[in-house]
C-alpha cells in the first residue's frame, strides 16, 4: 500500500494549489515518483499536477463517484513511492445532501483513504488564533488526522514565532513556514485558473514554487507523515463511447476529466484527437465523436470560420453519434454570441443558442437521468456530473435529453438535448460533465 497525504486548508485561497505544484516539484527532484490526485471535479488543476510530478493526475469525487469506483481510481498510483492529493474548499466543505460516497469534501477522502491532512494555514492577519483554526479542524471529524500545518504568508521572523507559539500549546506539528511571495501566485480567468497549456512560464513557476518549498518545509518529516489505510482493487470499468472515439482536443475544448480518457483506453478503445482550431475534422474512421467542455466563447470567431471543421464535423454526424459536454455542446448549437454581443454560427447540428453577452454564473453538481441514449449510456441512465459555466440559453428547440437535479434535487432547467439527423446520426449535449454513472 502506498501512503499518502491530503493537502488542504480551512477555505480557498490560502495557496493550496501553490503548495501543491511546490511539493510535487521539489519530491521529484528528489527523486520520488509521486502520484497526485485533484479532490471534486475541478476540470484544470490535474493538468498542472501532471505537468510538476510527469505523472497523470487523477480527480477523486465522493459526491459523484460511487465506492467501488474511488478505491479502484488508486490503482493509478501503481509504482509510485508517494500519493499527494489537493483537496478543494475547505477541509469539510461539501454539498447539503449526500451523493454516492459522500458529500463530496476533502475530509471524505482522507477519512476513506487514511491520509493524514497537511493544513496550508494562511497567517496573514492572525498569529496565536491560527492554532485555534488548526486545532477545530483537526477535532472536528473523528477519522480525519491531521499531520500538521504549514504556515503561509508568514511577514516576519516575530510573526512566525507567535504562530508557532499557539501551535505548539495546541500541539500541532508545524511542517514548514513560507513567507509572503507573491511572485509565484497564479494567473486567474473567469473560470478559475488559467489552463496549463496556456501558461507560458509554468516550468519557471513550479521551479520556484519547490524552491519555495525545499527553503520553507520539512520535506523528511512531511514524507514519514505520510500513511494510508486503503486496500487496492481492480480500476472500475469506465464504457466508452465507442471503440474508435474522435476527440476534439485544443484550447477550446480541452476540459475532459482524466480518469474518462483513461478508462475509455482501459477498456480498449482508441481515442484519436482532432483541432477545431486548426480547422481539422474528426477522422471519419471513428465510431463517435466526442466534444468536451473549454472555452469556445474565446474562440468564437475562429469556430465560425474552421470551414473544413464544420464540414466535416456535420459530415461526420449525418450517419454517427455526436456528443457535446458544455462548450463542446454549445459548439454543436446553431450560433453563440459572445461578450460583445457578436453572433458566431457553430456546427448547427442542434438548435441550441447561447450567449454570453449576459453573463450568470451556472455551478453545481447535477444528477442526470437520461431521457434518450447518449454514447456510452443507455435511456434511463442515471448520470452524475458537474456544471459550471456563465453562459445563457437563449433557444433551445430539441427535445431535452434529460432529466436533470442539483445537489438539492431541486430540477435544473438546463436539460440537454438532442436531434436525430436527417441520415439517422444522433446529435446529443448537456451543459454537464460527466463524471461517472450512478449506483
Amino acid at each position: 500500500m502506498i501512503p499518502g497525504l491530503l493537502v488542504s486548508a480551512p477555505a480557498s485561497g490560502t495557496g493550496k494549489t501553490t503548495v501543491m505544484l511546490g511539493l510535487l516539484g521539489a519530491l521529484r527532484d528528489r527523486g520520488l515518483k509521486v502520484q497526485p490526485f485533484k479532490n471534486g471535479p475541478d476540470y484544470i488543476d490535474p493538468a498542472f499536477h501532471r505537468a510538476a510530478s510527469g505523472r497523470e493526475s487523477f480527480n477523486l469525487d465522493s459526491w459523484a463517484m460511487p465506492g467501488a469506483m474511488l478505491d479502484g481510481m488508486l490503482a493509478a498510483a501503481a509504482g509510485a513511492d508517494l500519493v499527494l492529493a489537493e483537496g478543494s474548499m475547505g477541509l469539510f466543505d461539501g454539498v447539503a445532501l449526500s451523493g454516492a460516497s459522500g458529500n463530496g469534501a476533502s475530509a471524505d477522502l482522507a477519512a476513506r483513504m487514511g491520509w493524514p491532512v497537511v493544513l496550508v494555514i494562511d497567517a496573514s492577519g492572525q498569529a496565536q488564533t491560527a492554532a485555534a483554526v488548526a486545532l477545530g479542524l483537526a477535532r472536528f471529524r473523528p477519522g480525519v488526522t491531521v499531520a500538521g500545518v504549514i504556515l503561509n504568508r508568514i511577514a516576519s521572523p516575530r510573526h512566525e514565532a507567535l504562530v508557532r507559539k499557539g501551535m505548539d500549546e495546541a500541539g500541532i506539528m508545524v511542517l514548514g513556514v513560507l513567507p509572503k511571495r507573491a511572485a509565484i501566485a497564479m494567473p486567474e480567468r473567469h473560470l478559475g485558473l488559467v489552463q496549463a497549456e496556456e501558461q507560458p512560464a509554468l516550468q519557471a513557476l513550479i521551479a520556484e514554487a519547490a524552491q519555495l518549498m525545499r527553503d520553507g518545509v520539512d520535506l523528511d518529516a512531511l514524507i514519514a507523515a505520510a500513511a494510508t489505510s486503503a486496500t487496492p482493487t481492480p480500476a472500475a470499468r469506465i464504457t466508452p463511447p465507442g471503440q474508435r472515439i474522435a476527440l476534439a482536443r485544443d484550447a477550446a475544448f480541452s476540459f475532459v476529466y482524466p480518469h474518462l480518457l483513461h478508462g475509455w483506453r482501459a477498456a480498449g478503445a482508441e481515442v484519436l484527437p482532432f483541432s477545431p482550431l486548426a480547422d481539422q475534422a474528426p477522422d471519419p474512421s471513428a465510431d463517435v465523436c466526442w466534444l468536451p467542455g473549454g472555452y469556445p466563447e474565446l474562440h468564437a470567431g475562429a469556430l465560425a470560420a474552421a470551414n473544413r471543421y464544420r464540414a466535416g464535423l456535420r459530415a461526420f454526424a449525418e450517419t454517427k453519434p455526436v456528443h457535446g459536454e458544455c462548450g463542446g455542446y454549445m459548439a454543436m448549437g446553431a450560433a453563440l454570441i459572445d461578450k460583445d454581443g457578436a453572433r458566431h454560427d457553430m456546427a448547427g447540428l442542434l438548435g441550441l443558442v447561447t450567449s454570453y453577452a449576459s453573463r450568470k454564473m451556472h455551478l453545481g453538481y447535477r444528477m442526470a437521468r437520461l431521457l434518450h441514449a447518449i454514447p456510452g449510456h443507455a435511456t434511463g441512465a442515471q448520470l452524475a456530473g458537474h456544471e459550471f459555466h456563465y453562459s445563457t440559453i437563449l433557444s433551445q428547440p430539441d427535445a431535452p435529453l434529460a432529466e436533470v437535479a442539483d445537489a438539492t434535487g431541486a430540477a435544473v432547467p438546463e436539460t440537454g438535448s438532442t436531434r436525430r439527423q436527417p441520415g439517422g446520426g444522433l446529435s446529443t449535449g448537456t451543459y454537464f460533465h460527466l463524471i461517472a454513472g450512478a449506483e
